[in-house]
C-alpha cells in the first residue's frame, strides 16, 4: 500500500495562475460592447489591421510562386530547426544587414510572426516582478504578454502635439532598478507615426544613461508615407543593445504566413552572456515557425520586384490622405496625420456632441447606427481618441466617412 498521502476527494482543476493574468485589452472592451449593428446598413469595419481583408492589396506573384515551389519540392515538410533553416537565417540578414547595422545570420532568429518574435524578446529580457517600459498609446499585445508573465507595465506617453513622439522626460522618470526594456515601436500601431532621426538619438541617449535594452517593434518598417524616412533604430547606436523584431505580415501583405524574425544587434557583445543562448531556448518551446514560409524566404525577400513595395505605399499613402482630407473636415473630430504604416488616430472632442461622453461611447453609437466599427482609444490606453485602418478600398473609406460625418452631424452640439 503506497504511502503517499492525497486528499484529492472530488474533481478540481483550475486554469494555471498565467492563464488568469493573460487578457488582450481589444477583447476586454469590444467584447462588452452590446450594441448590433444597423441592420439596414452594410456592415463596415475599419478596426483589423489586415490588409488582406478586401483583397485590394494584392501578395505578389513572386512570394506565392515561392512557397509554391517548395510545397512541391517535398524538401520543407520536416521540422526545421528551432531558430529557424540555416539559408532562411542567412537570407533574412543578407536583405537587412546595414553597414551602420551589421547583422550575419547567426544574428537572426526566424519565429511564428513578430508577435512571436515579441513573445521570446519580452520573454528573455524580463522576470516576473521586473517592469516594462509600453508606449502609451501603443499595440495592446505588448501588455498582453508582459502580464501573462508578470511583469509590471509602466506606460510612457507618446505626444499628439508632437505627431506622437515620445516624452522622453516622461519615459525616463520611469526607470528603476527593476526595469528590464523598455519597447519601442516605429513606425506606429496605432499611431501611423515615425520617428524622425534626430528623436531617435534622443531615445537612444536615455537609454545609454540607464544602461537600458531595447526591443524595437519595426514590423511596418519601410511603410512611410512621402517626406517622412524610416531609420532602423540600431543604425544609430554602437552601444545600446537592441532585440529589433519584423516579419513579412504587413510588408508583404500575408499576415497569415507566420512567419517573423528577431535580429540580435549586439556589437559590444552584452547579449552574449546569456541573452543569445536564453533565446535559443526560448525558440525551442514551439520549435519554430512554418517550415515551407521559411524555405521560401531567399526567393520572397530577394526575388521580389521592388515596384511592389512601392505599390503598397503608394496605395497606403492615398488612403491615408483620403481618410486625413475627409475626416479632418468633421466638425469635433481632430486628424492626427499619418506618416506611415496603415493606421489613423482621431481625436473625439466630446465637448462638441450632445451625448457621447467618451471614445467607447463614440464607437457603440457609431456601430449601432452606421454600421461603421473602428477602435476605441481605451483599448490602445489612449482615451478620447479612435484608431481606424485605412486599408479598404477607397469606395468603402468613402462610404464609412460620409456616414461617420453624418453620425457626428447628428451628435453635434
Amino acid at each position: 500500500m503506497s504511502s503517499n498521502t492525497n486528499a484529492r476527494q472530488s474533481w478540481k482543476v483550475p486554469a494555471s495562475i498565467i492563464s488568469k493574468r493573460t487578457s488582450n485589452p481589444i477583447r476586454a472592451i469590444v467584447d462588452h460592447i452590446k450594441v448590433k449593428p444597423n441592420a439596414n446598413k452594410s456592415m463596415i469595419s475599419l478596426a483589423l489591421g489586415d490588409p488582406t481583408l478586401f483583397g485590394n492589396f494584392k501578395i505578389h506573384q513572386t512570394c506565392t510562386d515561392a512557397v509554391a515551389k517548395q510545397l512541391n519540392s517535398y524538401k520543407s515538410n520536416g521540422y526545421p530547426p528551432s531558430t529557424g533553416y540555416l539559408h532562411a537565417r542567412q537570407a533574412v540578414a543578407d536583405k537587412f544587414t546595414l553597414p551602420a547595422a551589421p547583422i550575419v545570420a547567426q544574428d537572426v532568429i526566424i519565429t511564428s510572426g513578430c508577435s512571436g518574435a515579441l513573445d521570446m524578446c519580452i520573454g528573455v529580457l524580463c522576470n516576473e516582478g521586473d517592469n516594462i517600459l509600453l508606449p502609451r498609446p501603443g499595440f495592446s499585445l505588448y501588455q498582453t504578454l508582459a502580464d501573462s508573465k508578470g511583469v509590471e507595465v509602466r506606460y510612457y506617453d507618446l505626444l499628439p502635439e508632437n505627431n506622437w513622439e515620445m516624452d522622453l522626460k516622461q519615459l525616463e522618470s520611469l526607470i528603476d532598478d527593476r526595469t528590464a526594456t523598455v519597447v519601442m515601436n516605429n513606425p506606429s500601431n496605432p499611431c501611423g507615426s515615425v520617428f524622425r532621426k534626430q528623436h531617435l538619438l534622443d531615445f537612444l541617449a536615455v537609454c545609454e544613461r540607464n544602461h537600458l535594452p531595447v526591443i524595437a517593434d519595426e514590423i511596418y518598417c519601410d511603410l512611410v508615407f512621402s517626406g517622412n524616412e524610416f531609420f532602423p533604430l540600431a543604425s544609430l547606436t554602437t552601444t545600446v543593445p537592441v532585440l529589433a523584431v519584423g516579419g513579412l505580415a504587413k510588408k508583404y501583405l500575408v499576415p497569415g504566413w507566420r512567419v517573423g524574425w528577431i535580429f540580435i544587434h549586439d556589437r559590444n557583445n552584452i547579449f552574449n552572456a546569456e541573452v543569445r543562448e536564453g533565446l535559443n531556448s526560448l525558440s525551442q518551446l514551439i520549435l519554430g515557425s512554418n517550415s515551407l514560409v521559411q524555405a521560401a524566404l531567399p526567393d520572397i525577400l530577394h526575388k521580389t520586384d521592388p515596384a511592389f513595395y512601392d505599390e503598397t505605399r503608394i496605395q497606403l499613402e492615398a488612403n491615408a490622405k483620403l481618410s486625413t482630407d475627409i475626416l479632418s473636415k468633421v466638425p469635433g473630430l481632430k486628424v492626427i496625420v499619418p506618416q506611415g504604416a496603415m493606421y489613423v488616430m482621431i481625436s473625439i472632442d466630446v465637448a462638441q456632441f450632445k451625448d457621447i461622453a467618451n471614445d467607447i461611447i463614440f464607437t457603440e453609437k457609431l456601430l449601432g447606427e452606421e454600421s461603421v466599427m473602428c477602435l476605441p482609444g481605451s483599448v490602445f490606453q489612449c482615451p478620447n481618441f479612435i484608431r481606424i485602418v485605412f486599408t479598404s478600398p477607397p469606395e468603402v473609406l468613402q462610404e464609412a466617412y460620409t456616414r461617420m460625418a453624418e453620425f457626428c452631424a447628428r451628435h453635434h452640439v
